[in-house]
């Protein structure tokens, strides 16, 4: 678990970080826990987002409002959670599925602005996107939606491919409906889908080696965290079997991978806080509907296309954006 302390000392920042324990002092300025996987390294400039759109509502950290940082594994988020509750903290955005869920789960009270990749109806989180009826609303990217996008980019990169490879982690349940929409949209262009599971480092190598035996053309990468985490691993494999991919994340294509569509993260973030904000100043989580991200990072990794042998079609070049060459 990696906490506010660090994350201060990360950034090289002189703020107090108050203790969770119970009859701790409290501040008198409200306290926002911020629960996430991950790492500080990895949050810093989407963070700089949220604290943008905090400040749209006029909070300043450690000037009228103070931030818990908190980043952990899943199976950690629930004690973390109920640490927050029992501050108590005044909200909590929650980034991601297994946070936001963990939330949930330890209060029915203390509002809760989420960002989630799921349908957050679906998963029980909100009545509706519209009137969320709750403690909880916030941003919500359905990545099932951007998974069959993500195929038609591919089979616009590669027309050839009819064939083609998804890769998920068997223990995460939230990329259920991803598949589903990936098996739609492959059937849509007449393309023969594998789906191929993986939720270690070695079956990571396997997932490439029956990728080989099975002779697909592409390769499409969900939007899990752990084979987010395993990036690195999955673009030198993707290379050495010179297969064309498309990721969930735009972190891929700065690793060497060929390309990623997602929201941008800043965005999101930035309408978390903008939501925080406007829950300090008395709003109530109920009143306000969830949001979906209207910006995409569409990232082209010039560079590998061309080692591929691939021609990126001038209209796909024009939509990127940012094209690392």
């Amino acid at each position: 678990m990696i906490h506010r302390r660090d994350f201060i000392t990360l950034l090289g920042g002189a703020a107090v970080a108050w203790p969770l324990a119970a009859g701790a002092q409290r501040p008198a300025i409200p306290v926002i826990g911020y629960l996430n996987t991950g790492s500080p390294q990895s949050d810093v400039a989407p963070l700089t987002a949220f604290h943008q759109g905090l400040g749209e509502s006029a909070y300043v950290e450690n000037q009228n409002v103070a931030i818990e940082y908190h980043w952990a594994e899943s199976e950690r988020l629930p004690a973390i959670a109920a640490e927050l509750v029992r501050y108590p903290v005044a909200a909590i955005a929650a980034i991601g599925t297994p946070p936001t869920l963990a939330a949930k789960a330890a209060t029915s009270t203390i509002p809760i602005v989420f960002y989630v990749g799921v349908d957050p109806v679906e998963f029980g989180l909100v009545a509706s996107f519209n009137r969320p009826n709750g403690n909880m609303t916030g941003v919500a990217a359905l990545q099932s939606e951007l998974a069959a996008k993500r195929i038609g980019l591919l089979h616009e990169l590669v027309p050839k491919a009819s064939v083609v490879a998804l890769l998920v982690n068997p223990t995460n349940r939230f990329t259920e409906s991803e598949t589903r929409a990936v098996h739609e949209a492959a059937g849509a262009l007449g393309l023969q889908l594998h789906v191929l599971r993986a939720s270690t480092a070695s079956e990571i190598e396997l997932a490439f080696r029956t990728l080989a035996q099975l002779h697909v053309g592409a390769l499409l990468v969900n939007s899990d965290v752990f084979l987010l985490s395993r990036r690195e691993q999955i673009v030198v494999l993707a290379a050495r079997h010179a297969l064309p991919a498309v990721y969930g994340w735009r972190e891929y294509a700065a690793a060497g991978g060929m390309l990623g569509y997602a929201p941008s993260f800043s965005y999101g973030y930035r309408l978390v806080g903008i939501y925080v904000g406007r829950i300090l100043k008395g709003a109530s989580p109920a009143d306000l509907p969830v949001q979906q991200p209207t910006n995409f990072e569409l990232v082209i990794n010039l560079k590998t296309a061309r080692a591929l042998g691939l021609e990126v079609p001038p209209t796909l070049l024009a939509r990127a954006d940012e094209v690392i060459e």
